[in-house]
This record gives structure tokens, C-alpha cells and sequence, in this order.
């Protein structure tokens, strides 16, 4: 008698993103069942917040070269550049396969498409729909296409607790309302980290759940030093706190300005320079928060932004807008191929669950979301080719115990205190007692990293360390992490 608990798929994708909305699309329509398991329901993840756009070579002045040599500058002598190639070659395609699955990108009024300017781009390259609401946009209109794929099985409102293996290959998963999913391949597309930190743009899922899933089931980590810092998130808002204001408008005219009205940064720098300026602006003036003045920006353009300050009670086409850093996304994750494949066979992960070195020390705006449909469909086509496990009563039985730990709100303080913007070897030792798996492994490898690169600065090694180019913390199991260099 068949087993009600146990659904039998082809690939299974954990998270309703844009990575896994797009893997799970790519899958079906090369003829594939797919189980997509959302913690959330449909068009309501961390994809759904997402302000900045997609980034993809499109404008006669531009080339994938270009954007791949942005990548680099950016990622401080991190990037990967296998990965970047990958990324920018590709994202010009995925950009054209989204308009035909439905997606509508702003366009000008002869009907091409608008690109906005970000930092760290050196051309204007970044595709937006709805302004500042792309996220919004592309994950409902991604979802509906899901909801009507007969390929596709929604388990909404269902968290994984753990994965299911068999003989060191993962073979599916199991939920914590008790079923399980068999599959040739599984698909980690969860989003990242940054809510571990005490004040973070993130939604509060964003945990590292996928992180801790790997992990368990014996797949590699890396990068996790890498926490890159917003520069406006908007502080002193009661209702508003963390609210990201994309810099997207910062490449609309929009100026930082300290506590005397005067401008103490370039605007477009890469994020990682202009949160520390923010940062040292705040402590050498005695003040919580800086201020973004977009009274000159096409209020139009960012319907969303402008509509939630305006009732948050500001107006930002009058009042300037009190804004602080806050952790926004990890660069490290799951240490994955550029197919996606992790150290543990039948497991890919995509999206900011991630880690392929794309990113580097600190990521590029707005190539997130172009890596979450450039690798999200990678994944999914190498994942076809995956052998199909052995029959569900030839396998160990589905794990019972949860492999989640849920942080404590004093651990999300302790890392926003000593792995935040500036961290020293005596604050991050005191990490290495933490209840939270992954706020240790952040501590070992911060530690490990004796420099400052990217989005990682310690003040007891304030300098880049050229000896450090390309080589990447890798935490395999529960030993020690290693400096590994990856071409």
C-alpha cells in the first residue's frame, strides 16, 4: 500500500524565490515533475522585497566584458571569474526568457527597455519593472505561471526539516508536517542570511535555513565573513525600521548628506565604501543616522518606496529621509558549482543560498537577482541528468529530527555588535561559544580572514592582503575552515 506521506517527484526545489520559481519553470518545461516546497505562501519571499533590478549587458555601450570587469572591482579581488563570465554572458538571455514568460519591464516611450544606473556599474544596466518594485513584479508574475503548470506540485506553507539521504547522495526531503519528497535531484533555492543580524533589511525568515540543511547532510560552506551592509536602510521610522531605499535612487540624483547638509561620499561608489562612510560619518558626529535627501528624484519612478514612507508619515519629496547601514546579504552560502551542484551528490543550491565566488567580497547591485535566473536554470538542466534514487523502500527510512536552529534574538545582537560593519579577534572569539551553528562558523571564518576586503574589515588588520586574492573560507563538516583558492 502506497506510503500517503511519501510524494515521489523528479526535482524538488526548496524556496519560492526567484531562483526556485525560475528552476522549478525550467525543470517543467523540459518535461519534468517538480515539487516546489515554500515555506511562504507563493510571491511572498525575500525575492518578492527585492528593490534593485537585474543586471544584463543590454546597451550599446556596454558588453558582458564591461559588466564582468564591474563584477571584479567590485568583489575586491574575490570574484570568482569563472562564475562571472557565466553570469554575464547569460543574463542578456534570461532577461529575453523572463518578457516571455510575462514579465514587463519599464521600458522608455519608444518601447525599449529602461536601464537605471546603480553603484559599482560603470553604464546604466539595470533592468527594473514597476521602478523599485521588480522583486514584486517578476515573483507574482513567475508564480502565477507556476500555479498553472500541471508539472508542478506547490507544497505552500511547508518548511523542510531536514534532508533526506542515502550513502553520502540526497535523495529528497523530509517536512515537518511529516511527509516526505523522493527525488532524482533537490534544489536549494532558500535565500540567505542577513536576518541573523539584529537590524537587516531581510525578511525575518532569512536565516540561512538552506545553510543549515546543506550542512547537515554534509555539504561544504564558504564565504560567510562576507556580510554586505546596506547603506540606506532607513532608521527612527516606527513601522519602517530597516526598510531598504534602493540605490537605484541614489542613481536617480539622490545625495548623502551628515549633520551639517553636506555631502561626504560619492553616492555610486560600490556599497561596501559607502556603508563604511556612513558608518564613520555616524560615529565621528555622534548621531544614529545620516541622511538621504531625494527631494530632486522622480518620486514616479519608485512607487513603492515613496508610497511606504509617505505613510510612515514622511514625505521624502520634502523631508530629507534618516537612514543607517544594515546587514543585507551574504555572499557566502553553499559552496556550489556553476551548474549549481554542491559537495553532496544529487544536491544543488542557487540564489543567495549560495556560494560560486560570483559575488567576492562584496556583491555588485543587482546581480543578485540576475544569478538567482542565470544559475536558477543552470541548476535545474544539470539537475536533469541526476540518476534516479533507488526505490523509496530500498532507502533509509526519511530523517525524523529537525537539522534548523533558530537564533536567538541575543545572538542576532551579538553578531550585529561583533561581525557587523567593523569587527575586531576579541569580539569574534566571543562568537565562538554561540548557541547558532552559523554564527560560529561566521566567527571562524572572520577570523580566519586576517585583512580587510569588501564587506569585511577588521580594524586589527585594516589592509588588503594581496597573498589573499582569489582564496576563499571553506568550512567542510565541523573542522577548522581553510583558505582554499578557486580559479
Amino acid at each position: 500500500m502506497p506510503d500517503p506521506h511519501l510524494h515521489e517527484t523528479e526535482i524538488a526545489v526548496v524556496g519560492a524565490g526567484g531562483a526556485g520559481l525560475y528552476a522549478a519553470l525550467t525543470a517543467a518545461r523540459a518535461g519534468a515533475r517538480v515539487t516546489l516546497v515554500s515555506a511562504t505562501p507563493l510571491a511572498f519571499t525575500a525575492s518578492y522585497w527585492a528593490q534593485g533590478g537585474i543586471a544584463a549587458a543590454l546597451a550599446a555601450d556596454d558588453s558582458p566584458d564591461l559588466h564582468r570587469q564591474d563584477t571584479e572591482v567590485a568583489g575586491r579581488g574575490l570574484v570568482r571569474r569563472s562564475a562571472a563570465n557565466v553570469l554575464v554572458r547569460e543574463a542578456p538571455g534570461v532577461v529575453d526568457d523572463l518578457q516571455r514568460l510575462g514579465v514587463r519591464f519599464d521600458a522608455d516611450r519608444h518601447g525599449r527597455l529602461a536601464l537605471g544606473l546603480e553603484g559599482g556599474h560603470s553604464v546604466r544596466r539595470v533592468v527594473h519593472a514597476g521602478g523599485s518594485a521588480t522583486g514584486r513584479r517578476v515573483v507574482r508574475q513567475l508564480s502565477a505561471v507556476v500555479a498553472e503548470d500541471p508539472r508542478i506540485t506547490v507544497f505552500e506553507g511547508t518548511r523542510v526539516s531536514a534532508l533526506w539521504t542515502d550513502g553520502g547522495r540526497v535523495v529528497g526531503l523530509a517536512c515537518e508536517d511529516g511527509r516526505a519528497v523522493r527525488a532524482r535531484a533537490t534544489i536549494l533555492a532558500t535565500g540567505g542570511a542577513a536576518a541573523l543580524w539584529s537590524r537587516t533589511t531581510n525578511p525575518p525568515g532569512s536565516l540561512g535555513i538552506g545553510l543549515m540543511l546543506a550542512h547537515a547532510a554534509g555539504a561544504a560552506l564558504a564565504d560567510l565573513e562576507f556580510a554586505q551592509f546596506h547603506p540606506t536602510a532607513v532608521t527612527g521610522i516606527p513601522g519602517r525600521e530597516g526598510f531598504l531605499v534602493t540605490e537605484a535612487i541614489r542613481g536617480e540624483g539622490a545625495r548623502l548628506l551628515d549633520r551639517d547638509g553636506e555631502r561626504f561620499v560619492e553616492e555610486l561608489s560600490p556599497r561596501d565604501e559607502v556603508s563604511r562612510a556612513v558608518w564613520a560619518t555616524m560615529r565621528a558626529q555622534g548621531t544614529d543616522h545620516v541622511d538621504l535627501d531625494m527631494r530632486m528624484v522622480d518620486a514616479g519612478k519608485f512607487p513603492n518606496v515613496v508610497g511606504a514612507l509617505r505613510e510612515s508619515g514622511l514625505d521624502p519629496a520634502t523631508t530629507l529621509v534618516p537612514v543607517a547601514p544594515a546587514a543585507h546579504y551574504v555572499m557566502g552560502g553553499i559552496v556550489a558549482d556553476l551548474d549549481g551542484a554542491t559537495t553532496v551528490p544529487g544536491l544543488y543550491a542557487v540564489g543567495e543560498s549560495a556560494c560560486t565566488g560570483l559575488h567576492g567580497a562584496n556583491r555588485l547591485a543587482s546581480n543578485s537577482l540576475t544569478e538567482c535566473f542565470v544559475l536558477g536554470g543552470r541548476a535545474a538542466q544539470a539537475a536533469l541528468g541526476e540518476p534516479a534514487p533507488r526505490p523509496a523502500t530500498a532507502l533509509p527510512a526519511p530523517p525524523r529530527e529537525a537539522t534548523i536552529v533558530l537564533p536567538e534574538r541575543a545572538t542576532q545582537e551579538a553578531l550585529w555588535t561583533h561581525a557587523g560593519i567593523e569587527r575586531t579577534a576579541e569580539g569574534l572569539r566571543t562568537l565562538l561559544d554561540d548557541p547558532h551553528p552559523l554564527a560560529r562558523f561566521v566567527a571562524r571564518c572572520a577570523l580566519l580572514r586576517e585583512e580587510s576586503r569588501g564587506a569585511h574589515r577588521r580594524t586589527d588588520f585594516p589592509e588588503l592582503d594581496p597573498a589573499l586574492d582569489g582564496h576563499h573560507a571553506v568550512v567542510r563538516g565541523d573542522d577548522e575552515p581553510r583558505l582554499e583558492h578557486w580559479a
